[in-house]
């Protein structure tokens, strides 16, 4: 997997922390860009810690189904994807999430927006991609989408709704897609 495919990856993953970050530009009006940075590092730090505890998951039981890796890849992927469509359709409001951005809650929206980068890590380590530069790669793009989306907030969650995470859902399964295709049609 190439450097393209893991920024893909870290787009895809960030879409989470993105659309609640929007959620949280929207409603918070005092200390912004105080807030903007909390935000972005909390998201940014446990989007990148969470693939490498998969990763480490991964590793341990990489020598039993070396034969299924792009397999498990794609079902994690496609089933993150998928959730991430699923939930973009649900009617629930984000709205009351971030009304007050105290430590507790932001660790809770940076657990729930970075559970699906765990299962990813594990993909990672059935394919034996090195976790390092992903894991950079993620935390930096999650941090630098959730500071931006925060003061684009208003304006972008009027316009575009749940379309983020929906774009981010079709992005993961192309993406599993994609490792299927080459690991069936092209290594066999």
């Amino acid at each position: 997997m190439g450097g393209f495919e893991i920024i893909l990856i870290g787009i895809g993953l960030a879409m989470d922390a993105t659309a609640v970050s929007i959620t949280c530009g929207a409603t918070i009006i005092t200390k912004r860009f105080i807030n903007a940075i909390k935000v972005a590092l909390f998201f940014g730090v446990f989007q990148g810690f969470m693939p490498v505890v998969g990763w480490l998951a991964g590793v341990t039981l990489r020598d039993v189904i070396t034969e299924l890796d792009h397999w498990i890849a794609f079902a994690l992927l496609v089933f993150i994807g998928g959730k991430m469509i699923y939930d973009s359709t649900r009617h629930d409001s984000d709205q009351n999430r971030c009304l007050l951005l105290t430590y507790p809650v932001l660790f809770t929206l940076a657990i729930a927006t970075s559970i699906d980068a765990l299962a990813v890590g594990v993909g990672f380590a059935f394919l034996d991609i090195s976790i390092l530069f992903p894991v950079l790669i993620i935390g930096i793009i999650t941090a630098v989408l959730s500071f931006a989306a925060f003061f684009a907030g208003n304006g972008l969650a009027k316009i575009l709704g749940n379309k983020v995470e929906i774009a981010g859902g079709i992005i993961l399964i192309g993406i599993g897609t994609k490792i299927l295709i080459e690991h069936t049609c092209f290594l066999e």
